[in-house]
């Protein structure tokens, strides 16, 4: 039995979609299950990765974990996976941990200790170190569809834009293929992206053209103040300078756990365009 962890998510949901494609036996575990529409047959389960108490019943029967980041109670969590009879873990984590400062980072800290956590337990462990999220986008959607301007701080700042279902493949993998466990696999999209880059092609796929307002930094910690908190936006103004106009490394770890690769920004836009346009 596979369990999917964050089964509102967008890996989560195409995750458990290939697995039930494959008659996989798959169980969804949320905080809120009535929340979830997953496919026919598939069984939900209530699991808060803040609350033990909903560990047992969610990790019954189960052999296989596709873990989210939460590390408030990742050694519970995984103390009792072992005790139910989990024998691999395969943890969403993110690329930020490689980051020279990842301890004193907070964007990256939360994943650098569920990371630790689990190498220290009996759990095989399978580590997916996605890069930037080409979903991440999806925070300009709000002002696009107004006709304003995005604010960016740093628009000539790269990133490696991955598409979801990228990342979701490779999960899929990851859990069904024991080549691979055990692994550490760094996930980037096909190209070192500016956000300059990605609002033009966002442009082309939509099909008109999108301003760019040029932000400082506190105007834009203004601006995010209700969404993203000043310690989290510090960190991410910070990431993006240290990358304005130096593109990012890339790997093929995609290709190699899929057998196809990454798809480009421009698929994502192409999937996504009615997101921006829509009232």
């Amino acid at each position: 039995m596979y369990l999917i962890t964050g089964g509102r998510g967008a890996v989560a949901t195409r995750l458990t979609t290939l697995l039930h494609r494959d008659r996989l036996p798959v169980r969804v575990g949320s905080a809120r299950p009535e929340d979830l529409t997953p496919p026919d047959g598939v069984a939900t389960v209530r699991l808060d990765l803040t609350d033990p108490a909903t560990f047992p019943a969610a990790l019954d029967g189960v052999t296989t974990v596709f873990l989210y980041a939460a590390p408030d109670r990742i050694g519970d969590f995984a103390a009792e996976a072992h005790h139910a009879g989990v024998t691999h873990v395969v943890l969403l984590s993110s690329s930020s941990v490689l980051g020279p400062d990842a301890a004193g980072d907070p964007l990256a800290k939360s994943h650098l200790d569920v990371e630790q956590a689990l190498l220290a337990s009996p759990l095989t462990t399978t580590i997916l170190r996605p890069g930037s999220f080409a979903s991440n986008a999806g925070a300009w959607a709000w002002p696009i569809k107004a006709g304003r301007p995005v604010s960016l701080p740093y628009p000539h700042a790269h990133n490696d834009a991955i598409h979801e279902h990228d990342v979701a493949e490779a999960a899929y993998a990851a859990v069904t293929d024991p080549r691979h466990r055990g692994g550490r696999f760094t996930l980037t999209g096909p190209d070192s992206l500016t956000f300059a880059g990605q609002i033009e092609q966002l442009a082309a796929a939509i099909g008109r053209p999108i301003p760019v307002h040029r932000a400082s930094r506190e105007e834009w910690k203004r601006e995010m103040a209700d969404h993203i908190p000043a310690v989290y936006a510090d960190a991410l103004l910070n990431w993006w300078e240290s990358h304005d106009g130096r593109p990012v490394p890339l790997t093929d770890a995609v290709e190699h756990l899929t057998g196809h690769p990454a798809r480009p920004f421009t698929t994502w836009a192409a999937d996504h365009a009615t997101e921006f346009t829509a009232s």
